[in-house]
């Protein structure tokens, strides 16, 4: 574990027993959080210091012994620990049953994931996890029944929860459920998912590519060169150029990442939820690379950023913050272009990917160059992922339905 993790054997003085006595404590801190565990150990102010002395006489150095064998314990199981939490630590050390709070198990795997720097789904589930409490602080597994979620589904929407949101909470819930059963927290027969049981509300993911008219206005809108609006655009028509690449990648660009015309990366979003990575080849047509070189540092270092937007020396939690920021400012001026150019889309760094790919399919693009330059991992996910028709081609498929020159007469009352 790279986090440190401290331990103590303390006399908490904050209260007296009635005979003057005080709890001899366990404290571990942790991330600046300090935990003290009762040790059913009991002394005076006195005694602690004898024990604590260079030779303790026979009765302090029994306990003497006793509280640093407990000392080491805890310090050899938070070495066996590959991740660090207090529930988990508190589990094993007391021999407890296994967590059986909700709460508590949210917690865990938080900390597990913070400590693997996956910065932006730690985050979700620290959303999930204040939702859920929001809702039952005391939840446990065993309570989750499909009554249970109908109306936890109900106090979301009542809250004004979206149903992109609510289904990611409760997809995040349905994980730590199925890691509950493998650990007999409950039983398979209490599971509350699935066919006959309680579903998942999916979220409506609607489509909103533009078409290449837009594409023309957005490239021959002008700008005021390097100021934030100018900058704003470049790195939307670098998304769109640049395979639909989100922007958290294009912001980590390393000068040894572009060999001439190619750009090769990894998705930031997927690298460590994959088992196999797939390696994304982007080719840079001439427009990308004048926007590349336009915004970049010029530096000849290898494993310097392209861009000045992050630095070497960032927590990735800082990294992330950074990012966001950036593709909000992105957004944010991508907006009031399309207000300007009269595009009904807000024209988000995803309408850029979505169009991206959206145009390769109108253009009788195979599926599978779409789904490899998307580094989707199956085909099923890029044809879910274009499963839409946009209001001209709904126009022009309406219009099969009658001979090219017929139309229907007017009926005048």
């Amino acid at each position: 574990m790279t986090m440190k993790i401290t331990t103590a054997i303390v006399l908490d003085t904050r209260r007296a027993t009635k005979t003057s006595e005080y709890p001899v404590k366990l404290r571990v801190t942790f991330k600046r959080e300090r935990k003290y565990y009762g040790l059913n150990i009991y002394l005076n102010e006195d005694d602690w210091k004898k024990v604590n002395g260079e030779k303790p006489r026979e009765e302090y150095k029994k306990t003497r012994f006793k509280i640093d064998k407990i000392l080491k314990e805890a310090d050899n199981l938070i070495e066996e620990l590959e991740v660090f939490s207090f529930p988990l630590f508190e589990s094993k050390f007391f021999n407890k049953a296994s967590v059986t709070k909700v709460k508590d198990k949210f917690q865990m795997y938080i900390d597990e994931l913070d400590q693997q720097e996956r910065v932006g789904t730690s985050a979700l589930y620290v959303a999930t996890m204040n939702s859920i409490s929001k809702f039952n602080e005391e939840l446990e597994f065993g309570d989750i029944t499909e009554d249970f979620l109908k109306k936890y589904e109900k106090w979301m929407i009542s809250n004004e929860n979206s149903l992109t949101t609510i289904g990611m909470y409760l997809r995040n819930l349905r994980a730590l459920v199925n890691q509950a059963i493998k650990e007999g927290i409950i039983k398979t027969q209490q599971y509350p998912f699935g066919k006959n049981k309680y579903q998942i509300p999916n979220g409506e993911n609607v489509k909103k590519a533009i078409n290449m008219d837009g594409i023309q206005k957005i490239i021959n809108y002008e700008t005021i060169p390097f100021t934030s609006e100018d900058k704003a655009k470049d790195f939307w028509l670098l998304t769109y150029l640049c395979n639909g690449a989100n922007m958290c990648d294009i912001c980590k660009i390393r000068y040894k990442d572009i060999e001439g015309d190619k750009w090769v990366f990894y998705r930031s979003k997927t690298i460590r939820t994959s088992r196999s990575q797939k390696q994304i080849e982007v080719i840079l047509a001439p427009e990308a690379k004048k926007i590349i070189e336009k915004w970049s540092l010029k530096s000849n270092k290898p494993d310097d950023y392209v861009f000045s937007i992050l630095n070497k020396t960032m927590s990735p939690k800082r990294l992330k913050a950074v990012v966001q920021s950036f593709t909000s400012l992105v957004n944010d001026y991508m907006k009031k272009i399309a207000k300007n150019l009269e595009i009904e889309s807000k024209l988000t760094t995803y309408v850029a990917r979505h169009t991206y790919s959206t145009i390769l399919k109108r253009n009788g693009v195979p599926l599978s160059y779409i789904s490899d330059s998307l580094g989707h991992h199956t085909i099923q996910t890029t044809e879910n992922y274009l499963d839409s028709f946009e209001d001209d081609q709904k126009k022009e498929f309406a219009g099969f339905l009658l001979p090219p020159t017929q139309t229907i007469k007017e009926v005048k009352e």
